[in-house]
């Protein structure tokens, strides 16, 4: 099985971009803090799992026409899409839970949403673990986050005070796709493995150019329309925007420096390849690098996709470059990847192309 295994940095010069709400105790009762990690050696600011993958979702959905979004339907305390991953390409990649529910609230609910919309029958509890893997964003170094003062006073009478914290930081973040997992569909009745019920099978089964793999208990789409929705989430990566504060600190959250391939193995063999040097600043280790490349050598089934901004760290970049050069050079020669050296964009778009020429990395 092969998986995209790749990491990025998040430049974050004056931002907030996932809060914990108001912190009991401040001198502003509506006091608004950032979430943080706490260490001997500090605070590190981080933004959750949950929030990145909120983001890169609503990037894919306004950025990427042919995404098919799943609804999202509501009943009283529970929320969930349609879990529906043969029609609803987020379905598939981003994973789903859903059960029946019994209640007259859910009744009713589903009623509704039958009006509404077509939702698809559920007759068991389906689960679905996501084929993308992200990590918590954290922070390479510790950050003491700044305060910010300010005061409603466009009124008459007194001021309303209030306050808020943001940091300097640059976020690192971790991501890993199972291509073998995407478009690929368990029925086994176990729990967190089934990810169709009847309905949904019956569904499949009809699904032109379905292959139905008997000994798995699984369908598996066409590969074609696997591509599409792998492609597409790439697509969107290219062109990531989120983060809270954006009104106050206008972050570009899109990532100024990421370095993936596709591999053999699900575990992460770049992680320790950029972190911080002695001042806190970001560093590509590139010793680290030429280890993982080396040792990796036979699971690295791609050239290492690197996407660095100019006039990000420069100095730093023109000695990677000089590498990068050197490596190349004979790389071949000694059985290693090559490393393709571009704009994050403009990397991500590169391995979209290559996902038409590598249809086996699907196998």
């Amino acid at each position: 099985m092969a998986f995209v295994t790749g990491l990025f940095l998040i430049d974050a010069p004056a931002s907030a971009l996932n809060n914990l709400g108001s912190i009991p105790g401040e001198r502003e009762d509506n006091t608004v803090g950032v979430k943080v990690i706490v260490t001997k050696a500090g605070r590190f600011p981080y933004v959750s799992a949950q929030a990145f993958r909120y983001w890169l979702r609503a990037t894919i959905e306004h950025q990427v026409p042919e995404w098919q979004a799943s609804p999202i339907f509501r009943e009283e305390k529970i929320a969930y899409t349609d879990a529906n991953p043969i029609k609803y390409w987020d379905d598939d990649i981003f994973g789903y839970m859903r059960a029946p529910g019994k209640s007259d609230t859910a009744r009713k609910s589903r009623e509704q949403m039958t009006m509404l919309e077509e939702a698809t029958p559920v007759s068991d509890t389906i689960t679905r673990a996501s084929p993308l893997r992200v990590s918590t964003l954290v922070s390479i170094a510790p950050v003491d986050p700044t305060s910010d003062f300010g005061v409603m006073s466009r009124h008459e009478g007194n001021p309303v005070p209030h306050e808020h914290q943001f940091y300097r930081a640059t976020l690192k973040g971790l991501f890993s796709l199972d291509l073998w997992a995407c478009g690929t569909f368990s029925y086994r009745n176990r729990t967190g493995f089934r990810n169709l019920d009847e309905p949904r099978q019956r569904l499949i089964a009809d699904y032109p150019g379905v292959e139905h793999l008997e000994a798995e208990k699984s369908y598996r789409l066409p590969k074609a329309e696997r591509l599409k929705r792998i492609k597409a989430l790439f697509t969107g990566m290219a062109q990531l925007e989120g983060g809270a504060k954006q009104t106050l600190h206008y972050t570009d959250v899109s990532p100024a420096l990421v370095c993936f391939a596709v591999t053999k193995g699900g575990n992460h063999i770049f992680h320790h390849t950029v972190g911080a040097n002695r001042a806190g600043l970001p560093e590509v280790k590139i010793d680290a690098l030429r280890e993982a490349l080396r040792v990796f050598a036979d699971g690295i089934l791609s050239p290492v996709y690197v996407g660095w901004v100019k006039g990000y760290l420069d100095e730093a970049r023109s000695a990677f470059e000089q590498f990068v050069s050197e490596h190349n050079a004979s790389a071949a020669a000694q059985g290693l990847p090559r490393i393709e050296l571009s704009h994050p964009r403009e990397a991500f778009l590169e391995f979209v192309a290559a996902c038409d020429r590598h249809p086996e990395w699907l196998d």
